[in-house]
């Protein structure tokens, strides 16, 4: 093209008269700069057709292999994404820095379309490449964008929608882009709000699953102004040096702090930022209080706390893995007596369990089925049983119904009930069935598929008419359900075989949750230790030699979080005086041949983000016996007044009583009534 040729676009758009480039009216300067460099930089001409560029097979698993992490960190999101937006056109995108596509989710009947379009894995969808676009304007602006139909420079891409959001590592530089996009849309631009919030949602929290995945050999100190936003995906993050200055920091943590930049985070001392020094860092690490509040000192504004210790993951050869000179046993205070795990216990750092549980937290207010599907023994029941906990049907009743369990003559009677005289057997008084026993609180169908397919049918109009027909009776009776199901066969492939009711599936799956295998985790040591601390009884500290934790780290656990549970039941009640040793495990557990778990063996015994506290025994019950000692002295030198000893220690009134508690050191009642308030 000449430097004063004049271009017609399809959209009827003069591109370059004169020499400088030329939109209609309402486009706005982000569109007419890229414009800008598409037509001057690149040298694109908008009316010339071309096939997409596509990488070679070989050269895209390199490129997969490269971003593996970031890939499976951002998958189990899109798949939560991707069930927010399914049945609206949308394919999501996952890109590199370079705009080619290393993901994507895509309804099947779709598939053809878009690869037309070219948006297939292995196109490159720079603005070099394909002009102005969601995709390559995003990475040129480094900053959410959506292209939408005519904003597109190049003419075939003008039936086509996206929304691109970057996505940044623990530096801030861009790293990927997550993208929706739609192909024949004739939707307003206005329409693209929605579909621009849920992927900037949706690119943020993998960005923050990143940046705690990267950061995992610092110190991660946490924190917002509401505590009940700490350790959730929406809070802020820096990661500290052992020195305590700010290796890291995320954009929540810009934006809390009122900083400029990343960069002017990185470096600070966190004394700078917050009035709380190095002791109070080590005592957030080895107390078991969750929360701590501090004030910036910049403003003065109240934040609460939390800091994990690192979690040095072996990703080496076992000659080159550190030994673990000092520790040779660990030891893990029990967690307080639960009747049941909470959304928050199940958490963890494993990116598909944090994405399950923020679409539980979503759905618990609702009366939206939920379907769980996972591998047996992989925590369904357990899950489904945080699930009501977090809704406001708590308090009412969770009925569990085992499909698989419950004899196929009984099944009818136990789900539906009956009334007296109904069968030869029957209770004289009848009985109300699970169904109505379950209404107002939550119905969990545990092993959905083994319903035998009459019973399906029944079910179905218990779903939809919200009413139960117990056996004998003629009378209707009105029940209000929410039901979570659950089951470790594929559906899909039941309803494709006959075996499953196609209609019952869409009934129950408002929206499906996949809990990964326990191998598959890349919390498993988090995971073991907070259950070893939820089955510690009578308050009592349980140590573990480490050659016996590392086995519970190694193994592959086949029969998941019911195996895992299992073996630690058995263990604490076997071991001798509280230590459980390597002979207390089974001996599949103490095989040379174990599997060792991805990402999971750690290289030091370095407590991680768990509830339980982790101590070595060997140097630091010393140094733990020396400070409850001298605290002991102090407060009877002051005859338990708790100013005139603190003052004695150099120390605040809360952090006084913060280590009489950790150290159980006995308080008069009222000292006790005053400890219980904080």
């Amino acid at each position: 093209m000449g430097d004063n040729a004049a271009v017609q676009h399809a959209n009827g758009v003069l591109r370059l008269v004169n020499g400088e480039s030329i939109a209609k009216p309402g486009f706005d300067d982000t569109i007419r700069v890229s414009w800008q460099r598409c037509l001057n930089e690149f040298q694109l001409d908008p009316a010339r057709l071309h096939a997409p560029s596509v990488i070679d097979s070989n050269n895209l698993k390199d490129l997969q292999d490269r971003h593996d992490e970031l890939v499976e960190i951002a998958r189990a999101e899109i798949d939560t994404l991707y069930d927010q937006i399914s049945g609206s056109g949308y394919a999501l995108l996952l890109t590199d820095a370079k705009g080619i596509i290393l993901t994507q989710k895509v309804d099947p009947t779709l598939t053809r379309m878009f690869s037309s379009a070219g948006l297939l894995v292995g196109a490159e969808w720079s603005e070099k490449s394909e002009g102005t676009n969601g995709i390559g304007t995003c990475i040129a602006e480094g900053r959410a964008i959506t292209i939408h139909r005519n904003d597109h420079f190049r003419a075939r891409h003008i039936g086509l929608s996206c929304s691109g959001v970057p996505i940044r590592d623990m530096n801030g530089d861009l790293v990927a882009v997550l993208d929706a996009s739609s192909v024949g849309s004739h939707d307003t631009r206005g329409s693209q709000m929605h579909t621009m919030a849920l992927v900037n949602t949706s690119a943020r929290l993998i960005e923050k699953c990143l940046f705690l995945r990267r950061c995992q050999p610092y110190r991660i100190l946490r924190f917002h102004s509401r505590p009940e936003f700490v350790n959730l995906l929406h809070d802020a993050a820096l990661a500290l040096s052992e020195d305590g200055h700010v290796v890291a920091a995320d954009d929540m943590a810009v934006a809390l702090l009122s900083a400029p930049s990343r960069a002017s985070l990185i470096g600070r001392s966190v004394s700078e930022l917050f009035d709380i020094g190095n002791p109070e860092l080590a005592q957030l690490v080895t107390t078991r209080q969750a929360l701590m509040p501090v004030r910036d000192q910049r403003y003065g504004r109240r934040f609460f706390v939390t800091l994990a210790p690192p979690q040095l993951l072996a990703r080496m050869d076992s000659f080159d893995r550190p030994r673990r000179a000092v520790a040779e046993r660990v030891q893990i205070a029990p967690a307080p007596s639960l009747h049941a795990l909470s959304l928050e216990d199940l958490a963890g750092q494993d990116p598909q369990m944090l994405a399950n549980i923020r679409a539980a937290r979503r759905l618990a207010d609702s009366r939206v089925p939920i379907l769980i599907q996972g591998p047996t023994g992989s925590g369904k029941e357990v899950f489904a049983k945080a699930v009501h906990l977090a809704s406001p049907r708590a308090a009412q009743a969770f009925v569990a119904v085992n499909c698989a369990a419950i004899p196929e003559t009984l099944i009818e009677s136990e789900l539906f009930g009956y009334k007296s005289g109904a069968f030869t057997g029957a209770r004289k008084e009848g009985m109300r069935g699970r169904i109505q026993q379950s209404s107002g609180g939550t119905l969990f169908l545990d092993e959905i598929g083994d319903m035998p397919l009459n019973l399906q049918t029944r079910l179905l109009r218990v779903l939809e008419e919200q009413e139960v027909v117990p056996l004998g009776c003629e009378q209707a009776i009105k029940v209000e359900l929410s039901v979570i199901s659950a089951s470790h066969r594929d559906l899909r492939e039941m309803i494709a075989n006959g075996s499953f009711r196609e209609d019952l599936y869409y009934r129950l799956n408002g929206m499906t949750l996949d809990l990964p295998a326990l191998k598959d985790r890349v919390d498993a040591e988090a995971l073991i230790r907070r259950f070893i601390a939820l089955e510690a009884r009578n308050g009592q500290s349980i140590s573990i030699e480490a050659d016996a934790f590392e086995c519970l780290l190694a193994y592959s656990w086949p029969g998941n979080i019911r195996e895992l549970r299992n073996v630690i039941r058995t263990a604490l009640v076997i071991c001798d005086g509280g230590v459980v040793r390597i002979g207390d495990l089974p001996r599949s557990l103490q095989s040379p041949t174990i599997k060792v778990l991805p990402a999971a063996l750690p290289a030091a015994l370095l407590e991680a983000a768990a509830p339980a506290p982790l101590q070595i025994v060997s140097g630091a019950h010393a140094l733990e016996a020396a400070e409850r000692g001298a605290i002991l002295r102090a407060v009877e030198n002051n005859q338990w007044n708790m100013t005139m000893t603190a003052r004695d220690l150099g120390m605040s009134r809360n952090t006084l009583y913060r280590k009489l508690k950790r150290h159980a050191i006995p308080l008069s009642e009222a000292r006790r009534d005053d400890l219980s308030r904080m």
